[in-house]
C-alpha cells in the first residue's frame, strides 16, 4: 500500500500529506489501546452497606487494605448504611459500569432484602454483577450473661413458657437475624417480640445496659464479648462452627435445623465489560490467598471458603435468593 501511494502521488505530494496520513493511522491504531487501560489504572471506590465501626466494617477495610496492596492503588471504603443495606446497594447498581466502584457486601444486604421486599430500586441478579465470594459463615444469637437459658433447646422453652414476655434485637427490619428468629418463632410457636436497632454498636449498649437481653449480631463483633463474658453465646446458625468459637454449637447441632450460610461478596454494576470483571475476580482472589488475610478471618471467626469462580458465585447468589424467598413466603414473611 505505502509503496502504491509513492508511485501515484511523487515524493512531494507524499511527503505534504504524510502527517495526514500518519494521524488516521495513528487513531486507528492507537484507539484500541486507550480504550483498553488495564484495570486499575487509579483508585478504587468499594461501597460497605453498613455503618462505620461494626463487624462488616472491620472485615471491609482489612479486606480493602489488602487489595491495595495488591493492585498497587489505593482501594477507599465508602460506608452507606441504610435500610438494611438498600442504599448502599443501589448506589453500585448505578454507577459507571468501569470497575471503580464496586460493591462489599453481604448475603443480608443482597438476596435476603430482595426476598423480603419486593419494590426495590435495584434487582441483585439482574443489576449487578457477582465477581467473587470473599467468606461465609454464620450470625450469633445471644444473650446477657444472666439470662436464663444457656442453650437453644433452653432459649426455646424459656420463651414457650413465657410468652410475650421477651424481646429481641437485631440489626434493623428485614435482617438476616430477623429471618432467622421468625422462621424459629412460627416453627416453634414462639412469642417474642423484635426490637431493630440501626447498628450492632447499639445493641451492645442497651445489652450491657439491661435493655435487651437476647439479639442476633453479626459473627465477628461479638467474638470478644463471647471470649471475655460479657455476652453469652447461645448458638451459631450456618453450616459450620466458627473456628474463633469452636465450643459454640451451630443451631442444627441443637436440634433446630437452619443450615444456610450467609457470605460476603464483591460485586460490580451491570454492564462492566468482561475484561475488568475478570481482572476484579483474578485480584481478589490473589488477595485472598495471603496467608495474614486469612489468618485475620480466622481470628474473626469467619469460614474460609472454596475459591469460587465468578459464575460459581453467580449461581450461589441465584441458588440463595431462590431459598430466602421459599422461606419467607413459607413463613409469612415480608417487609412491603
Amino acid at each position: 500500500m505505502m509503496r502504491n501511494c509513492w508511485n501515484t502521488l511523487g515524493l512531494g505530494r507524499f511527503l505534504a500529506l504524510a502527517p495526514s496520513i500518519g494521524m488516521a493511522l495513528g487513531l486507528a491504531l492507537g484507539a484500541a489501546p486507550a480504550s483498553a487501560q488495564p484495570w486499575p489504572a487509579r483508585p478504587v471506590r468499594l461501597i460497605l452497606p453498613s455503618a462505620g465501626g461494626s463487624g462488616p466494617d472491620t472485615i471491609a477495610r482489612i479486606f480493602a487494605e489488602r487489595l491495595s496492596r495488591t493492585l498497587g492503588q489505593p482501594v477507599v471504603v465508602d460506608n452507606r448504611p441504610g435500610a438494611n443495606g438498600v442504599i448502599g446497594v443501589d448506589a453500585v447498581a448505578k454507577a459507571p459500569p468501569d470497575g471503580y466502584t464496586l460493591l462489599f457486601a453481604s448475603s443480608s444486604s443482597t438476596v435476603i432484602s430482595q426476598a423480603l421486599q419486593h419494590k426495590l430500586p435495584f434487582d441483585v441478579t439482574r443489576d449487578l454483577v457477582a465477581v467473587a465470594q470473599i467468606f461465609s459463615g454464620g450470625i450469633h444469637l445471644v444473650a446477657s450473661p444472666d439470662f436464663p437459658a444457656r442453650n437453644l433447646k433452653e432459649f426455646v422453652a424459656l420463651v414457650k413458657a413465657n410468652p410475650g414476655k421477651y424481646d429481641y434485637a437485631t440489626w434493623g427490619p428485614g435482617s438476616t437475624g430477623q429471618l432467622v428468629m421468625e422462621y424459629l418463632k412460627r416453627q416453634e410457636g414462639l412469642d417474642i417480640r423484635h426490637v431493630p436497632y440501626k447498628t450492632i454498636g447499639q445493641i451492645y449498649q442497651d445489652m450491657q445496659g439491661g435493655r435487651v437481653k437476647v439479639a442476633f449480631v453479626d459473627a465477628t463483633s461479638s467474638v470478644p464479648l463471647i471470649k471475655t463474658g460479657k455476652l453469652r453465646g447461645i448458638a451459631i446458625t450456618g453450616s459450620h462452627r466458627g473456628p474463633a468459637l469452636p465450643d459454640l454449637p451451630t443451631m442444627t447441632e441443637q436440634g433446630f435445623r437452619f443450615d444456610t450460610d450467609a457470605w460476603y461478596g464483591v460485586f460490580a454494576p451491570r454492564g462492566t465489560p468482561a475484561g475488568v470483571v475478570a481482572a476484579v475476580h483474578r485480584e481478589v482472589l490473589n488477595t485472598l490467598s495471603a496467608p495474614e488475610l486469612r489468618d485475620r478471618f480466622v481470628q474473626l471467626n469467619l469460614i474460609d471458603p472454596p475459591l469460587k469462580s465468578a459464575e460459581q458465585f453467580a449461581q450461589t447468589v441465584r441458588t440463595d435468593l431462590s431459598l430466602w424467598q421459599g422461606i419467607a413466603k413459607a413463613n409469612g414473611i415480608s417487609l412491603d
